[in-house]
């Protein structure tokens, strides 16, 4: 497994590939970083012409929360024919039907019930619950704690803030940002900012 990025989100993403079982080979980034908690190998930049992991024989996951920047990465590596996987907590709850795309993490304490479908370049981060037959687009985020009830739609590369609770049935557009610790009860258009209880754009 190679990560692409390494500091803050990644941390959180080396813990469960380790709780995993997994073997990180190492990560890239533009340079060596000086902090290295989990002593990984440095593999170079990615964006390289000497770059020497495009290969079907390696997996890469993208360590970045920014969903624009993780979606931007992502799309070249699939560029290059690279194999992005998924990576789930052993402590997440998932609905074994639960239609997954590549390049997700479901971080430690996830619940994802009946008949969801999660796109690519998502993250589920801590302890986060999204309920019944939600749609969640490409390169979302959806922040520690945050709760989507049943039916809930979420647009492309939109960030549902932490602690957050969305109504059932909400639509949120694309390329959205729910504060922290908003109620969102209606739904949300595309590159709206909003937050509060209710959640209003302000």
């Amino acid at each position: 497994m190679i990560l692409i990025g390494y500091s803050g989100h990644a941390y959180v993403l080396c813990e469960a590939l380790i709780e995993s079982d997994h073997n990180i080979l190492g990560y890239t980034e533009k340079k060596e970083i000086v902090k290295n908690p989990f002593n990984l190998n440095y593999l170079g930049n990615e964006e390289d012409e000497d770059f020497k992991y495009f290969s079907n024989e390696f997996y890469f996951i993208v360590g970045i929360g920014n969903n624009l920047i993780r979606s931007k990465i992502s799309k070249f590596l699939r560029s290059k024919s690279c194999n992005l996987v998924n990576v789930i907590h052993p402590s997440a709850s998932i609905f074994n039907k639960t239609n997954l795309g590549s390049g997700v993490f479901i971080a430690r304490n996830v619940a994802i019930n009946s008949f969801c479908t999660i796109k690519n370049d998502v993250i589920i981060n801590t302890s986060a619950s999204i309920d019944h037959e939600c749609f969640i687009s490409s390169g979302v985020h959806i922040a520690p704690g945050a709760v989507l009830l049943g039916n809930v739609e979420v647009g492309l590369n939109s960030f549902v803030g932490a602690n957050s609770v969305v109504k059932e049935g909400v639509k949120i557009g694309e390329n959205v940002v729910i504060g922290a610790g908003s109620v969102v009860l209606k739904d949300v258009k595309d590159n709206s900012i909003i937050y509060g209880n209710p959640a209003k754009e302000k």
